[in-house]
């Protein structure tokens, strides 16, 4: 046996050694095939970025709504709030990604999850849209959403009364996603610009509560870039989180972009203790997205960014969290095998 004088010494040198990094793989919680005017770079462009980003799986959905070009512009916006032209929900976009995923070879099928987006979540017929599309594709549909309810300026953009996440048009499609065991991913603002409470939790929580069997994902835990222009940061948003999730084991919280900054990461880029602690606390309730739309170059930076926040976490939650998450909320018969 060393002397106990070299074994400290040993485990003083080990100590100052750099920590190996970590090898992430990724599921990509969300992800829209097309952009607001339906436009794609393309499913090779796509794989190639999963490829080089380390992103085994994706949540694939099209786009809800098109951006129209008003007669009056003389030019072509580049984005939902490039003019003050309206949108206009579009079903087409559910026909764009069933032919893209239905085209790739059979050895790559199995890492896209499609999710069915191209519905009026004002309109009690929609539950019936959805049906008639399930059943047009025998499993190929493994989600529901986004789902776009109450969505700062876009939703005022769309012709009709805004969406609400507690409708009986929504009540219906969730009805339905229980029968089809979907999970359902919902963008839906917890409070408005102005208002520095969660103004509009009910329009999430009735839903979590009145049904029960379906899986919840709450895009970008019901931020907004749109809310952060004019509060930089939501005090009361970490506490409702963890009220939500220890009252409704159904809900999921998507981290996709602007969850990062400033919830996650403080102003120097570390990560904040309260947050990593919610989600040690909840494990298997949270997940990444990039919330790309359309346009696949530096897909996997987009997911890499989290890296100090998953590097901070204990390595088994931080692999759930960055990969297994998204893949446990899916349909039973469409679980891939997770790294747990």
């Amino acid at each position: 046996m060393p002397p106990v004088r070299t074994c400290l010494a040993v485990l003083a040198l080990l100590s100052a050694l750099p920590l190996q990094a970590r090898d992430y793989r990724y599921s990509d919680a969300h992800l829209h095939y097309v952009d607001f005017f339906q436009e794609t770079e393309g499913m090779r462009s796509l794989l190639d970025a999963m490829d080089a980003g380390g992103i085994e799986h994706v949540m694939i959905s099209g786009v809800p709504v098109a951006k129209k070009w008003h007669e009056d512009e003389p030019k072509r916006p580049r984005y939902y709030a490039g003019d003050d032209a309206g949108a206009y929900w579009y079903s087409a976009t559910d026909v764009l990604v069933a032919a893209a995923v239905k085209g790739l070879p059979a050895d790559q099928r199995h890492r896209f999850h499609p999710f069915l987006s191209g519905f009026n979540p004002n309109d009690k017929n929609a539950d019936a849209h959805i049906r008639r599309m399930l059943e047009l594709d025998p499993g190929l549909w493994q989600g529901i959403g986004e789902v776009f309810t109450r969505h700062d300026d876009l939703t005022a953009l769309i012709d009709g009364d805004t969406p609400r996440a507690n409708n009986e048009a929504m009540s219906r499609v969730y009805h339905l996603a229980a029968e089809y065991d979907l999970p359902v991913m919902l963008h839906s603002n917890i409070t408005s610009k102005r208002e520095r409470n969660p103004l509009y939790l009910q329009e999430v929580e009735e839903p979590l509560r009145n049904h029960p069997h379906v899986r919840f994902i709450w895009a970008h835990g019901g931020t907004s870039k749109e809310i952060h222009r004019h509060q930089t940061r939501l005090d009361f948003l970490h506490d409702t989180l963890a009220r939500l999730l220890a009252d409704y084991p159904n809900l999921y919280i998507d981290l996709s972009w602007t969850m990062l900054d400033p919830y996650l990461l403080d102003a120097d880029g570390k990560p904040r203790a309260n947050w990593l602690k919610l989600v040690e606390r909840f494990p298997d309730r949270f997940m990444l997205g990039s919330d790309v739309v359309g346009r696949f170059n530096g897909l996997g930076g987009y997911l890499k960014v989290y890296e100090p926040f998953l590097d901070a976490l204990p390595e088994a939650v931080a692999r759930k969290v960055a990969r297994d998450n998204f893949l446990a909320v899916l349909p039973r018969k469409h679980r891939p095998q997770t790294s747990n």
